[in-house]
């Protein structure tokens, strides 16, 4: 048996190959990039004060508003009058069936002297977001010696994050 068809098929694939039919080559380069938006989420819990007796003084509780922001995004964090109110100082729960109201408080200090609303710079919260969400504790009161009739209180108050 002849080597001869043997080396020649080796000889054929050695100059077909892909090796040897690229000997250059070329460069380039592909542009990535990507827009990372500021943007801003906010997410609360409810606010329950639980049984309130008017003669037993001032019915404190607190709550959080969890906002989640692009990190080094400014912002500001406002809290609505409320459905039965018309400003920030006095918001009022108002009864399940019927007209009459509670009136109740909403404070961004632990001592509940620092009213929270809506005027950015005098009463909002100001933060930066960090990429992580971020717990702002509310802290509500509910002023003793309202003599109102029993039942259900209740008021929904929007959150607004301004960015």
């Amino acid at each position: 048996m002849s080597t001869r068809p043997i080396i020649r098929t080796l000889a054929l694939l050695a100059v077909l190959s892909p090796s040897a039919v690229l000997a250059a080559q070329a460069t380039g380069t592909l542009s990535v990039s990507a827009t990372v938006l500021s943007t801003c989420t906010v997410t609360s819990l409810p606010l329950a004060f639980g049984n309130y007796t008017p003669s037993a003084g001032d019915l404190a509780a607190t709550t959080t508003v969890s906002v989640l922001c692009t990190l080094g995004t400014p912002y500001k964090v406002r809290l609505g009058t409320g459905q039965n109110s018309s400003n920030v100082t006095t918001r009022k729960m108002k009864i399940a069936a019927g007209s009459e109201t509670l009136s109740y408080a909403l404070y961004r200090d632990a001592s509940r002297t620092q009213n929270w609303g809506e005027t950015d710079g005098t009463d909002t919260i100001d933060d930066t977001g960090t990429g992580l969400l971020k717990a702002h504790t509310v802290y509500g009161v509910i002023p003793g010696n309202q003599f109102v009739p029993a039942g259900v209180y209740s008021d929904s108050v929007t959150i607004t994050v301004n960015y």
